[in-house]
């Protein structure tokens, strides 16, 4: 049970990176140029990067299901072996049609920085590296406690 909880996890921040993610650096590139102190929009964009970048380190540090940075690691890395590989194929993937609404818009020109950059090569080594690690792929020891049963006050073993 505690793998498939890591799965959903592991999609939710795929999502949260993919588009949350791509969505605050669009908005944060955009709004560079602006005064600080009272541009809106860029301290909402620096937020967003800064609630992604809370999920990702949440999970890779967390006692959680490998899976929950396995999946995301994937599809990160996998997107940019496809990108290293065909980048024209790779950029298809990003939605850019006028019929798709702008926030999803703004978001994939986000994913285009982030690809192109080599900001999800290093999001995806990252991510990988908890997988790695066996300790994560065990259970609790406290869990395995629940069935110990003390031995008596005045027994040898």
């Amino acid at each position: 049970m505690r793998h498939l909880g890591g799965l959903v996890v592991g999609l939710v921040v795929t999502a949260a990176v993919i588009g949350g993610g791509g969505w605050a650096v669009q908005q944060a590139a955009l709004n560079a140029s602006a005064d600080l102190p009272s541009n809106q929009n860029l301290w909402i964009a620096l937020g967003a990067l800064a609630a992604v970048g809370l999920v990702v380190g949440l999970v890779a540090a967390g006692r959680i299901s490998p899976l929950a940075t396995f999946v995301p690691s994937m599809v990160l890395l996998a997107w940019t072996v496809v990108y290293a590989l065909d980048k024209t194929r790779a950029l298809s993937f990003i939605p850019s049609e006028e019929s798709v609404h702008q926030i999803i818009r703004d978001a994939g020109l986000g994913n285009r920085t982030m690809l192109t950059t080599g900001l999800y090569a290093l999001l995806g080594v990252a991510l990988f590296i908890p997988v790695l690690m066996p300790s994560r792929w065990a259970r609790r020891d406290d869990e395995l406690d629940d069935d110990y049963e003390p031995q008596p006050e005045g027994s040898y073993y």
